[in-house]
């Protein structure tokens, strides 16, 4: 018995040091704004994918060609292209995906304290929103910004034209054993700073989809040819007052 015994207490040692490295995080109703937008943008459930575009980062003229309307003799320009209709950018552009694990606790309660900051009034309201938990369903919502407001319009496009027929095939959650869960709901943003929602099963094969030994959660979805998301969630670091929450 004293040999078994001497022989757990490495394990017991290890499994104390994973307990003692769990991040404490102060209760949410007493962050600033500066702590929640961390958690919503460069946290374990809240991260940011940015894509830049440097095609266009020198100046080069855009080339315009000249038609006349032959009932009225009246000369006009036309473009030539897609880039002197919307004006050449000249500059190296990026728009930031922010994608984050709607239906972990921390990210709900980062959303409600960013607003409860800027209207008090809110608090009762948003903290039903903050509290509750999710269990059927791991929800991926998605925002993005840009520093031009041209780019900010194709990508709203794209989210808003979006349906779930045309993404349940290529839009999915994997683990690291390579396990993979399917889209099963999309909603296009709406008002509520939320984003888009993509909405996965929380089980399968009657199992949560999601342990402590899954190793990270992926996310990836093809919303069309030029947007692609791609992002990887550490389980390990998803500890959030003594629960996994994803």
């Amino acid at each position: 018995m004293l040999k078994k015994i001497v022989l757990l207490l490495p394990l017991l040692a290890l499994l104390s040091l994973a307990v003692t490295a769990q991040k404490k995080y102060k209760p949410w109703n007493e962050w600033n704004d500066k702590d929640a937008q961390k958690m919503l943008n460069d946290s374990p459930w809240g991260q940011t994918q940015t894509e830049t575009n440097t095609a266009e980062m020198f100046y080069s003229p855009t080339n315009q060609t000249g038609t006349t309307n032959r009932a009225t003799g009246n000369s006009s320009i036309t473009s030539s292209n897609d880039r002197s209709v919307q004006g050449a950018l000249n500059q190296a552009v990026s728009v930031n995906y922010r994608i984050r694990l709607l239906s972990a606790k921390p990210i709900r309660q980062a959303f409600a304290r960013h607003l409860i900051l800027q209207n008090p009034q809110a608090e009762a309201q948003l903290k039903a929103f903050a509290e509750q938990t999710s269990a059927e369903w791991i929800v991926v919502a998605v925002d993005y910004d840009a520093g031009d407001q041209r780019l900010s319009g194709k990508v709203m496009q794209a989210f808003n034209s979006a349906v779930l027929g045309t993404l349940k095939n290529n839009t999915y959650l994997e683990t690291k054993e390579g396990k993979r869960l399917f889209l099963q709901d999309y909603k296009p943003p709406i008002k509520d700073g939320l984003g888009a929602k993509f909405v996965f099963a929380r089980m399968l094969e009657d199992k949560p989809f999601v342990d402590a030994g899954s190793g990270y959660l992926r996310f990836y979805s093809e919303v069309t040819s030029d947007l692609k998301l791609n992002m990887r969630f550490k389980v390990s670091d998803m500890m959030f007052d003594g629960k996994l929450e994803y």
